[in-house]
């Protein structure tokens, strides 16, 4: 399952959803101001360094749980908690049209 829906359009992040951008959103540094964007049509948003190391890994072809393993193992974190903080993140985004699956 890559990610169920209830109702036309929402997406509800589990952990073996396979969350990407879609291709309107587009995941660049910003040398000039030394952070990153998530440039988005008609709009700039300033991910924040946690949402940007979870964007990063999110290709399309890693499980949520694949995701949370990786920032476990990378941060010295609990996966368990890891794992919380991506299913919140990237259902907001989802919510928001930011992520697809």
């Amino acid at each position: 399952m890559t990610g169920a829906t209830t109702s036309p359009g929402r997406l509800i992040v589990g952990r073996e959803t396979r969350p990407k951008l879609p291709p309107y959103l587009k995941l660049r540094h910003d040398a000039g101001r030394g952070r990153w964007v998530l440039l988005a049509p008609e709009r700039v948003l300033t991910p924040d360094q946690t949402a940007v190391a979870v964007l990063q890994l999110c290709d399309g072809t890693r499980t949520v749980e694949e995701i949370s393993a990786k920032l476990a193992e990378e941060y010295s974190a609990p996966v368990d908690v890891i794992t919380a903080d991506v299913l919140d993140l990237l259902q907001g985004l989802a919510d928001k049209g930011y992520v697809k699956a």
